[in-house]
């Protein structure tokens, strides 16, 4: 497994790579489609290969755990095998499952006890078991157990809660070098920078993934609620001290904007829910901006789903039929809908790969920040 760094744009960090595993090369930047139990919701992973062309998707470590379980995952081969999907894959850690559920869990030093959403079972998550569900579920990029901070957070918090992943990732690095994965390929295990919005705390704790000089790097605890601006400068500061030559991952990241703007600060990889969340309620993401698919004004709109005339799933799909099928309460609408959605993300990495390669990233990136977020 390696990262090729092939360019980075005159006027911004924006850059262009390429990352091999042994499912597949991965070219950045790129958006990771989000399967949290093994699927991107309402669509078909024929779909999400063929129709998207996504490179990578992720599974969610606490939901798999969970269900199917990892005795299925284990006699099945692997999450690969079980779902079908044969390029990369990556699991989260269940970190941000320590953040978002808060009411039923207790941390510790040694790990995490929490309630299952499901059936309010008790269960105990440690770095190292951490570690070895991951090689189970055979995920090709492995997470660091963290935890996610909420915002807004308390100084004293974020530094104790800081220290306690930075014990974690000691653990999990000590469990993933004494393992082998399960399935005869190759697993990489990404460290994940937190602090909150404290800079002395991201500056600590990217020094000390950086001295780690494993194979790649993500940030974490962004996207929770602070304003973009600080996301931004946080990013802007923890890539500037992450390695060059190793790919950098924004966790949870997020609107169009927010991935062309993460691109423009040097990040290779994101992920998030919000194309098939924001789908299923009736938001298109288009070249030209925002649609509220359901609005009357598209009721006689026979135009293909994005304006430029490139509809990112099929273009006998009019805007005055998806909705429609929205009113109409048909399931089809919710699939056609994330599916439109992701390939418009898919779109969007593309075309900022093809200009940071061509050169003249920073002005696309600025025509094309203005026309995604507007609403249409």
């Amino acid at each position: 497994m390696k990262f090729d760094l092939l360019t980075t744009d005159t006027k911004s960090a924006a850059r262009a790579g390429l990352v091999h595993t042994d499912h597949g090369l991965i070219e950045t930047p790129i958006f990771m489609p989000v399967g949290t139990v093994g699927s991107v919701k309402a669509i078909h992973i024929r779909d999400v290969k063929e129709d998207t062309r996504a490179q990578i998707i992720l599974g969610n470590t606490y939901h798999l755990y969970l269900r199917p379980g990892l005795d299925v995952l284990a006699a099945a081969g692997g999450l690969h095998r079980f779902n079908g999907w044969d390029r990369p894959i990556l699991t989260d850690s269940g970190g941000y499952q320590v953040f978002s559920l808060a009411a039923t869990r207790k941390i510790t030093p040694d790990g995490v006890t929490f309630q299952s959403h499901i059936d309010g079972s008790r269960h105990h998550f440690t770095p190292e078991r951490v570690m070895d569900i991951q090689r189970i579920i055979g995920a090709d990029i492995m997470m660091a157990f963290d935890e996610c901070t909420p915002y807004p957070c308390e100084y004293n918090y974020a530094k104790k809660s800081l220290d306690l992943t930075h014990a974690w990732l000691d653990k999990c690095l000590m469990r993933f070098n004494e393992t082998e994965g399960h399935y005869g390929y190759e697993q990489a295990l990404f460290p994940i920078v937190q602090g909150s919005v404290y800079e002395d705390l991201r500056a600590q704790s990217a020094e000390k993934i950086a001295a780690l000089d494993v194979f790649g790097n993500s940030i974490g605890g962004l996207s929770v609620g602070e304003p973009h601006e600080v996301m931004y400068k946080i990013t802007d500061q923890v890539c500037r001290i992450l390695p060059v030559s190793r790919p950098r991952y924004l966790m949870g990241v997020g609107t169009p904007a927010n991935i062309l703007e993460g691109i423009s600060l040097g990040i290779d990889m994101f992920d998030c829910v919000m194309p098939t969340r924001n789908g299923r309620n009736g938001q298109l993401f288009t070249s030209e901006g925002i649609i509220n698919i359901r609005n009357e004004k598209w009721k006689n709109d026979f135009s293909p789903l994005d304006s430029n005339g490139e509809s990112f799933v099929d273009s006998q799909y009019s805007r005055a039929y998806l909705r429609h099928l929205f009113v109409a309460n048909e399931y089809l609408a919710p699939m056609i809908a994330s599916l439109h959605n992701i390939g418009f993300y898919l779109w969007l990495v593309r075309e900022a790969r093809k200009h940071i390669l061509s050169g003249d990233f920073a002005l696309w990136k600025t025509v094309m920040a203005g026309k995604v977020t507007q609403r249409l």
